[in-house]
């Protein structure tokens, strides 16, 4: 009787303790959902270094039936507003315009030496 009191205690322990775990990895799961739900509305709220999520108090942060976070564009809002410096910005310098393609400018044989114009001469010699 002494063992079966013994394995009905060793599954009611093993229980406790599977049940405990799952418990900490749901709450894990959960963390890292959130987390990825935060990287993902801080990128689109333009913010420059994800590290800056750090400073987010996220313990009142919850997830709705649809796996989003709660107040995670207000909450980002709120970070913006605080530490502007983590998310691009307008910059006041002018953006420099790129250079207007032009066609590649043919030498005139004046300007080549006399080895260039031999090999160019016979270029179009070969052509012929």
């Amino acid at each position: 009787m002494t063992d079966e009191v013994n394995d009905v205690e060793n599954w009611q322990i093993r229980a406790q303790n599977a049940e405990t775990a799952l418990e900490r990895l749901q709450q894990e799961a959960q963390n890292r959902l959130i987390l990825a739900e935060l990287k993902a509305e801080a990128i689109r709220a333009g913010m420059v270094d994800l590290d800056g999520l750090k400073l987010l108090d996220t313990s009142d942060v919850k997830l709705n039936d649809n796996g989003e976070v709660e107040g995670g564009t207000a909450l980002l809002a709120g970070l913006k507003r605080a530490k502007p410096w983590l998310f691009g910005g307008m910059s006041s310098s002018a953006a420099a315009n790129p250079p207007r393609p032009e066609p590649p400018r043919t030498r005139h044989a004046n300007e080549l030496s006399h080895e260039e114009w031999l090999q160019a001469r016979a270029t179009l010699i070969r052509r012929r």
